[in-house]
């Protein structure tokens, strides 16, 4: 049986952080897991940023609120869960992450959550570390074989996990560390990749 594992920011939705930034007009809160690899160092980086300037949990939810997937990012997952069963593997919040799983269907999630006093974020409870490379040693457990796809830093630890791994529309940066990763810049490319790697298990 196998098993397609997608991350969900830059791959199915736009990053909500960068769109947090753009509303806030706090140009610090545009950084990424593709700027930064240290995924607490980059949350605490956050953290603080939102308790020096006053952003509490429901303006981040009213941003999200007005997102939606990326174009074509529906029909993308529609057309892959008809070849594999699908998993979210994903370093963003349920808090955050419900409304857009809306709007994708709700496939399954595996995330984190925040901690929240008086709609203030005061701190968050990753799942478990490196979670998302933990999570595909689990479903190999389980006997799945797993394709994966991601954008970031932190994808590449399921990537190199899984059987097949693929970068879509990653950072020059994240190209330039990890070469041996096929790179697709389109949903198209990205089927093609999918299609391949999920015949070569068969």
């Amino acid at each position: 049986m196998h098993l397609a594992c997608l991350d969900l920011e830059g791959v199915l939705v736009p990053e909500i952080w960068i769109n947090v930034a753009l509303r806030t007009g706090i140009e610090e809160l545009r950084l990424t897991t593709r700027d930064l690899p240290d995924y607490d160092e980059l949350m605490r980086h956050r953290l603080a940023i939102l308790d020096a300037n006053g952003i509490g949990l429901p303006m981040i939810q009213k941003v999200i609120r007005g997102m939606g997937p990326l174009p074509g990012a529906a029909d993308f997952l529609d057309w892959l869960r008809r070849r594999a069963q699908v998993v979210i593997l994903s370093d963003t919040f349920y808090e955050f992450a419900m409304p857009l799983m809306a709007q994708l269907g709700y496939p399954a999630l595996l995330c984190h959550r925040l901690d929240v006093a008086d709609d203030r974020i005061v701190g968050y409870r990753l799942r478990q570390p490196d979670s998302k490379r933990a999570a595909v040693k689990a479903f190999h457990e389980l006997n799945f074989r797993v394709v994966a796809a991601g954008d970031s830093y932190n994808d590449t630890g399921m990537l190199s996990e899984a059987e097949a791994g693929i970068l879509i529309n990653p950072p020059d940066n994240v190209v330039s560390d990890f070469p041996q990763f096929p790179v697709a810049r389109s949903y198209d490319e990205l089927r093609e990749s999918f299609r391949s790697a999920l015949g070569a298990l068969d």
